[in-house]
C-alpha cells in the first residue's frame, strides 16, 4: 500500500463509522491539514466512492453528509485487506527480529554470569564465531572490556 491508499483507507474507515463529520471534523480525527482532507475528500467523490450531500433540514448550508458507495465499500474492503497483509508481513519481520536477537543474548550469558571472561567463542551466522576476549573487574562498579 502506497501513503495515498492508506490516507483514502483512513478516511473511508472512518466516513463508515461517522458519515454526518465535517471535514474540519475529519481533519482532527486522521491528524491532517484541512486542506488535504479536503483534496482527499474530493478524490474519493470523483472516483465514485464516497457521495456527498446536504442535511435536508440542517441550518448550516455548509453540513453534510459523506456516505459511501457500494464501490467506496467495496474499496474500503480491498484496501483493508491490503493493509492487513502489511501489517502481519511487518508482525512477521519484526517477530524474527525479536527471535534473533533472544538468540544473541542467550549466546551471550558469560556477560552477565562472572566478573571474569576469557576467550569467549560467540556463533554467528553460517557457522562463523566471534572471538572475545574481555576483562571484566571483579569488586568495582564499572567494568573494563
Amino acid at each position: 500500500m502506497n501513503p495515498q491508499e492508506i490516507a483514502h483507507w483512513n478516511v473511508l474507515k472512518v466516513l463508515e463509522q461517522r458519515p454526518q463529520l465535517s471535514q474540519r471534523e475529519l481533519a482532527l480525527r486522521l491528524g491532517v491539514s484541512l486542506g488535504k482532507t479536503h483534496y482527499l475528500m474530493k478524490a474519493l467523490v470523483e472516483k465514485g466512492w464516497v457521495k456527498a450531500g446536504n442535511f435536508r433540514r440542517s441550518d448550516s448550508k455548509w453540513a453534510y453528509l459523506y456516505l459511501l458507495t457500494p464501490d467506496g465499500v467495496g474499496e474500503r474492503l480491498r484496501l483493508t485487506r491490503a493493509y492487513l497483509a502489511r501489517k502481519e508481513a511487518e508482525y512477521a519481520s519484526l517477530r524474527n527480529e525479536i527471535a534473533m536477537l533472544r538468540q544473541e543474548i542467550e549466546a551471550l550469558p558469560a556477560l552477565s554470569a562472572g566478573p571474569l571472561v576469557e576467550g569467549a567463542n560467540v556463533p554467528l551466522r553460517d557457522g562463523e564465531l566471534l572471538s572475545l576476549s574481555l576483562r571484566v573487574a571483579s569488586g568495582a562498579a564499572g567494568s573494563d572490556v
